[in-house]
């Protein structure tokens, strides 16, 4: 079992969810960054997911995008994320995943990126831009590393492709709530509870769900169908005072927030 797969058994046998900041990697630096995922560790959140800058992000929104660029500005590496992160998990019991476009990883080379960033203690990895159909390849080292490979079905993805989606990945199957880019949104769509009880029907990986949650009613209302629920736009959004407030207050309000729909899920 993967660490994601022991994750999300210990919390389906205490009857939890799981809550899942996004947080861009080196916005506005890596030691911040570092902070950030022990502050959200300290909160209580099970697992986070790390966007790996990348200057031609696919479905990412303004906010999301303008803290890639951002990191990129300041010259962040994917081997400083590496070392950062690998001295981190030995201070942190929660699981890390890296959002991360698959020309990062073809440029680093498949096996060569699945074996650092597990090396480097990542517990898995989310590839919004490779298809199911080019998938193969790096699932099997992914199988072979223990290494999750989580893939993305949309409220556009054909229902017989949903489930072959789902038997491709491992650790968890992400549901984009809403067809479109990341972003704060008012709404979530009306039919995204059906779409997800369907596809839980179809699958025993847990389910969790992005794009577009920023709210604690967001996070209530979809706690019913959902195993976990992903937060990017609303996180990163904090971080952008980081460099003209005093970190410490910003991390404090980014783990008040996160302790917010901690407890909106659980509710």
């Amino acid at each position: 079992m993967s660490a994601i797969d022991r994750l999300f058994a210990d919390l389906r046998s205490q009857g939890r969810k799981a809550l899942m900041p996004f947080v861009t990697a080196g916005d506005p630096d890596l030691a911040f960054t570092a902070d950030v995922l022990r502050e959200l560790a300290s909160r209580g959140c099970p697992l986070c997911e790390l966007g790996i800058p990348y200057s031609d992000p696919i479905a990412d929104g303004p906010v999301i995008q303008a803290s890639y660029t951002r990191a990129l500005d300041r010259h962040v590496k994917l081997a400083g994320i590496f070392e950062t992160i690998g001295r981190l998990t030995r201070e942190i019991h929660m699981p890390v995943v890296s959002m991360v476009s698959y020309a990062i990883i073809f440029r680093h080379g498949p096996q060569a990126y699945i074996r650092d960033a597990r090396a480097a203690g990542f517990a898995g990895a989310i590839v919004p831009d490779l298809p199911l159909d080019e998938s193969e390849e790096l699932a099997e080292i992914c199988r072979g590393e223990d290494f999750s490979l989580i893939q993305l079905v949309t409220p556009t993805t054909p229902r017989e492709r949903a489930v072959r989606i789902a038997r491709s990945s491992s650790g968890f199957l992400y549901y984009v709530s809403v067809a479109g880019i990341t972003g704060e949104r008012r709404e979530l769509p009306p039919e995204l509870l059906d779409n997800v009880a369907w596809l839980k029907t179809q699958t025993d990986l847990p389910i969790c769900i992005g794009f577009g949650i920023s709210r604690p009613e967001h996070v209530h209302s979809i706690a019913p169908v959902a195993d976990g629920v992903i937060v990017g736009s609303a996180f990163v959004r904090r971080l952008v005072e980081a460099d003209c407030r005093p970190r410490s207050e910003v991390l404090r309000e980014i783990g008040d927030f996160a302790e917010v729909l901690l407890a909106a899920l659980d509710g």
